[in-house]
């Protein structure tokens, strides 16, 4: 194999030649679907590229949002569940984060959550989770918001992912906070700043001293 190419570029190109120069065109189905699969891997990892540049300009690329639908469609056709949940998740994202759309974003993030769990995707569920905290948040239903929070950050430290989980201790504390609880928001935010320095999460630590400032807990 050559080095550093992806294991179904290499069989397409022999499926090709198995085809042409053997006279055997049977297996060009199955090549067919190894380029669907990577078809649909790039689409994610550029739009989440794209997503991750919103982020830093907070100007939305108008490729972002047919990227992850693209990946979502592809992975369906393949039968492929966990690669599906996870694109409807971002498909949900664009639309919440971005576009400021909850009621759009919530069927995407609903059919999310049923194919991680199917999939036993316990990551996506824990990204899933903490979105369906946020749609909950914005309708005043706190009690519902902590109770997803509390599940994705269960899951995430089940999985140690450790930037995951200190960045939902940052909702977590404005849910305590908005409880009036300051004592056990400020716990929570040097929790999280304690995980973000162990996991080298600066981005992260920028998030919790923003947040120390909105609640005037610095």
């Amino acid at each position: 194999m050559t080095e550093g190419v992806d294991a179904r570029l290499v069989r397409a190109r022999e499926y090709y030649e198995q085809a042409v120069f053997g006279g055997d065109t049977k297996p060009l189905d199955e090549a067919e679907r190894d380029l669907a699969g990577v078809e649909a891997d790039v689409a994610l990892a550029r739009g989440k590229i794209l997503h991750a540049r919103f982020l830093d300009t907070r100007l939305e690329d108008a490729a972002e949002l047919p990227l992850f639908e693209r990946a979502a469609g592809l992975y369906r056709e393949l039968g492929d569940a966990r690669g599906e949940g996870e694109a409807l998740f971002w498909v949900g994202t664009v639309y919440q984060v971005i576009r400021q759309d909850q009621e759009t974003a919530a069927p995407a993030f609903a059919r999310a959550r049923e194919l991680a769990t199917a999939a036993g995707d316990e990551l996506t569920l824990s990204y899933v989770l903490r979105h369906l905290c946020f749609g909950e948040q914005a309708a005043g239903r706190v009690d519902a918001a902590r109770e997803l929070l509390a599940e994705s950050t269960r899951l995430r430290r089940k999985l140690s992912f450790v930037p995951g989980v200190a960045a939902n201790l940052i909702v977590l504390a404005h849910l305590a906070a908005s409880d009036g609880d300051r004592e056990a928001a400020r716990d929570l935010l040097d929790e999280a700043a304690g995980l973000a320095v162990d996991s080298g999460a600066h981005g992260v630590g920028q998030w919790i001293e923003g947040a120390r400032m909105e609640l005037d807990l610095a």
